[in-house]
């Protein structure tokens, strides 16, 4: 009985079901080169060949037609020409308004996260993540329809996948190497060189042209070994893995019924989702393995394994199905795989057809969290002056606003003078940390960062956020209220924001 037991029974009986189908694949592809091997079959003609041997792989492998009717892949894309001019506004807004503040205040030495010009023009990423040998390639070559092409995705039941492979949109089929990747600008993948060249030797990209790929990149990840170190892998697995999970736009979590334990290096993973729940979905892959009753049991295991590890009011959402190319094992729910399959598909077409506004929402996002970190450092540096005395020691005066940034109110003046919710503030230590390597002398105050010719960088920004980017958002959905973007949390509501720190 197929359980999650460790017993040899239960995976014997996981394995049995899979072996019959591989059996019967056997069989078939066997009686399909016996039948090429007989006389008579040359003495037919090559329509008639085509026909014989497709009707034998039709009875082992699946329609895909739903694939392709739920993304839309038949479409025309009448809109390209109108996004990527959006796309062009929405990079113009970023180097105007955005880029200027994050250096002069060095915002990326805070949070690390660097906006280049391929991340703002790249296409959605979908993340795959989980143990190994559940399904994650096999998934990726039937989404794709790589089956027996030259580059479809290497699978097996040990673990196969070494590499972080990343399928996207070329002109030809081709793979790149992850060095190449790195040194690519017209890339999103450049900030990959800080992990060091033996991650890059661990990266590949393969280039393709499919019409899925023109909308979607996939990424595949190397599976989960929990009995391995991390040091072994010669590269900072958890960091890189953090860095593709930040830039994800779906990210799916697999599992199959044999593997639902979770060990040290999984239970960081999920450490590492957190915050990004809506993003997350939870496949139990390999479904048809089991008997109904079996199958139950197993997704209860599993909702169980995984409780502890995802914070939210709401379960999880787990598709189950069995995500391959070949027909579904028999006496099984079909009907139910499929439509989980279809849900799943689903969601993946909702992240393409959003994929403008999402773009637009983490670039107002990330100018918000700009905006927070230049009015807190403004306020340090105002803090530091107001403190100083002709008899002060300039390094003890700043150590003692530093350590204690509550003494002066700190963070409690950004929030009482400024719209900004106390949920999206920095961590206090992390400008300890911050101040540590940047000298509170290199950064001006507000009022001091404006032109006649430029204007000031606040006034740039807070606009960004109020107007600009929700009425770019606006341009793209004529008529619809962008959702969630009301310019309220910036600078108030109804009012032209003003600068306060401007010298009048």
């Amino acid at each position: 009985m197929c359980v999650v037991s460790r017993s040899s029974a239960a995976w014997l009986g996981c394995f049995g079901r899979r072996m019959a189908l591989d059996l019967h694949l056997s069989r078939v592809c066997t009686g399909v080169a016996a039948m090429r091997q007989d006389s008579n079959y040359y003495q037919l003609d090559t329509t008639k060949k085509e026909e014989e041997v497709e009707d034998v792989l039709s009875h082992i492998l699946r329609d895909r037609s739903h694939i392709d009717e739920t993304l839309r892949l038949a479409s025309e894309e009448n809109a390209a020409e109108h996004y990527h001019a959006a796309i062009q506004k929405l990079r113009k807004i970023y180097h105007s308004a955005i880029k200027p503040m994050e250096q002069a205040y060095k915002y990326n030495e805070l949070r690390a996260h660097e906006i280049s010009d391929g991340e703002i023009t790249s296409k959605p990423m979908v993340l795959f993540l989980g143990p190994w040998s559940v399904g994650k390639s096999s998934m990726i070559n039937y989404l794709l329809g790589l089956k027996d092409s030259p580059y479809q995705l290497y699978t097996g039941a040990e673990p196969t996948t070494s590499e972080f492979t990343v399928i996207m949109h070329g002109e030809k089929t081709r793979s790149i190497e992850g060095i190449v990747m790195a040194a690519d600008s017209s890339r999103s993948f450049s900030p990959l060189e800080k992990f060091g060249q033996s991650f890059l030797e661990k990266l590949i990209g393969i280039e393709m042209p499919h019409k899925l790929l023109e909308r979607v990149t996939f990424v595949d990840t190397p599976g989960i070994i929990e009995n391995r170190k991390q040091q072994e892998r010669g590269y900072p697995f958890n960091d890189v893995c953090q860095w593709f999970i930040d830039r994800a736009d779906l990210i799916f979590v697999t599992f199959d019924p044999t593997k639902l334990d979770v060990g040290l290096e999984l239970e960081m993973l999920f450490r590492q989702l957190k915050g990004r729940e809506s993003q997350i979905r939870i496949i139990l892959n390999k479904a048809d393995n089991l008997a109904t009753q079996d199958l139950m049991r197993v997704y209860g295991a599993l909702f169980w394994s995984l409780a502890p590890l995802i914070n939210v009011t709401e379960p999880p959402r787990v598709y189950v199905s069995s995500f391959w190319p070949f027909d579904y094992a028999p006496d099984t729910s079909r009907e139910l795989f499929k439509r989980e399959e279809i849900s799943l598909l689903e969601d993946l077409n909702q992240v393409i057809e959003n994929r403008m506004e999402n773009k637009i929402a983490f670039i107002r996002q990330h100018a918000i969290r700009v905006r927070i970190h230049a009015l807190l450092v403004d306020r340090y540096v105002q803090t530091f002056k107001d403190k100083m005395s002709y008899f002060s020691d300039p390094d003890l005066v700043f150590k003692e606003i530093v350590d204690e940034p509550d003494k002066f109110f700190i963070f409690k003046s950004i929030l009482a003078k400024t719209n900004v919710s106390k949920f999206d503030l920095p961590n206090r230590e992390a400008y300890q940390d911050f101040f540590g390597v940047n000298p509170i002398g290199s950064f001006k105050s507000l009022s001091a960062q404006c032109s006649y010719s430029g204007g000031c960088l606040l006034d740039k920004i807070e606009k960004a956020i109020t107007s600009e980017l929700p009425g770019l958002l606006s341009s793209i959905n004529p008529g619809k209220a962008p959702p969630g973007l009301s310019s309220c949390e910036a600078t108030g509501c109804g009012d032209k924001p003003k600068n306060r720190y401007r010298k009048n």
